[in-house]
């Protein structure tokens, strides 16, 4: 089980102290967002979102209207959303949504812990100020129950990537916390405590990171910028470093 009994205390910390990001690779970008749809992935207790036409041609300009909260679909994850006095979406430096990182391949079977053992034994290895991509496949089951029996990490892993410089935790499934069903009484989202007390951004519900996987890449997660924003849906996209 992921961390039962670790509470959290909702405090800012300040960002992981981290390099400035550079881009030097080449090649096409694959994107790795879900459409924005009513279908989109999201939390089962979560609102479904909703698109439809305010007003369309002949008699007006097509003009699309959208009705959602900001943690469904593909959407990064401000340290706001855990964190009383934490930077909310406006605030984040826009070095902290772009740069270097590495996807890691792990396959991955309903409910696995991600311990970090399992992250030591990635490769390539990690550098200070990398973005870490997990890619488990998990996409591929979006609308099935099993979308839900996710994986997770530990608080352990959480840690771990905090103390190795990661700023941002990307996963092609829902959360990286224990899933619903395997949440004890009390339980408080630890391991979003963890990472975003730090400055470590947490993006969601990616897809396709399997044509990257076991590489260094250049990744972009570019959230809207929602002032007093938790969070905000993302175009993320990511190629080959150079």
């Amino acid at each position: 089980m992921c961390d039962e009994g670790h509470q959290a205390d909702g405090k800012w910390l300040g960002w992981v102290d981290v390099p400035e990001p550079t881009l030097t690779g080449r090649g096409p970008w694959i994107d790795l967002s879900h459409p924005l749809s009513e279908n989109v992935p999201r939390v089962p207790i979560v609102p479904k979102p909703h698109f439809g036409l305010w007003r369309k041609m002949p008699e007006f300009p097509n003009v699309t209207e959208m009705q959602m909260i900001v943690h469904l679909g593909t959407h990064v994850d401000a340290p706001r959303h855990f964190t009383i006095d934490g930077p909310a979406f406006h605030e984040i430096p826009l070095t902290r949504l772009y740069g270097s990182g590495v996807v890691w391949r792990f396959d991955a079977r309903p409910y696995d812990v991600i311990e970090p053992a399992d992250l030591e034994a990635q490769k390539p290895k990690l550098k200070r100020g990398d973005i870490l991509m997990i890619d488990t496949g998990w996409s591929e089951r979006v609308g099935t129950e099993d979308y839900e029996r996710h994986p997770c990490l530990t608080v352990a892993s959480a840690e771990w990537l905090v103390d190795h410089g990661v700023k941002m935790l990307a996963i092609d499934f829902g959360t990286p916390e224990a899933a619903p069903d395997k949440r004890w009484p009390g339980w408080r989202w630890p391991v979003h405590n963890v990472l975003l007390s730090h400055g470590v951004l947490v993006a969601e519900h990616l897809r396709n990171l399997r044509p990257l996987a076991g590489q260094r890449v250049e990744a972009m997660l570019l959230g809207l910028s929602i002032e007093e924003g938790d969070g905000a849906p993302a175009r993320a996209v990511a190629r080959p470093a150079g």
